[in-house]
């Protein structure tokens, strides 16, 4: 009898910045050995206690465009004025090794992998428990000046304005919830 391997799957957990995705991804992480973490590339500066190679791989924006025209990001975006991106080669040996990976992406890069490798992929949107809480996390981690604790704000109402789950047949009560958010992130 011939051997049937498994392919891996990607787990993909996006969100607005400051929801919960990289907590939930490192937990899942700790609990599940055969889960792979997907290393982003990223063209911003290392944040205190970050390092290269484990939490993303710190490239310049010459190496990161050079790393698009060879073709080896899955997907990349562009958020606050650095570029992200997956690279290709990692993601693929460890599905086809029959692991499966997980992603902490923003809601571009989920959209670029759906189109992609939609048989391969799992999506989750992770929404904050509120907006008073989102923009709270984002002020209390002081990673940002207060323009860009604004901007993501509003990029959050844009992004959960996206996301699937938000489907009036889906969810009751969430229409209100982006509208609300939308509304404060404006005034």
């Amino acid at each position: 009898m011939k051997d049937i391997k498994r392919r891996g799957i990607m787990l993909v957990l996006s969100s607005p910045s400051g929801a919960g995705k990289t907590t939930i991804a490192k937990k899942l992480l700790e609990l599940e050995p055969e889960l792979a973490p997907s290393i982003s590339v990223t063209t911003r500066p290392p944040r205190p206690g970050e390092m290269n190679g484990q939490d993303y791989i710190f490239v310049t924006p010459g190496q990161f465009n050079e790393m698009i025209q060879k073709g080896e990001l899955l997907e990349h975006a562009e958020v606050f004025g650095y570029s992200y991106g997956t690279p290709r080669k990692r993601a693929l040996d460890t599905l086809i090794s029959g692991k499966d990976i997980i992603f902490d992406i923003d809601w571009q890069g989920t959209q670029q992998l759906a189109q992609i490798a939609r048989s391969d992929l799992i999506s989750v949107f992770i929404l904050p428990p509120s907006t008073e809480e989102l923009e709270r996390r984002l002020k209390n981690r002081a990673q940002d000046e207060e323009s860009v604790v604004e901007r993501r704000m509003a990029e959050a109402a844009t992004e959960m304005r996206t996301a699937e789950r938000l489907r009036r047949t889906r969810q009751s009560g969430v229409v209100d919830f982006v509208h609300e958010l939308r509304h404060s992130s404006e005034s």
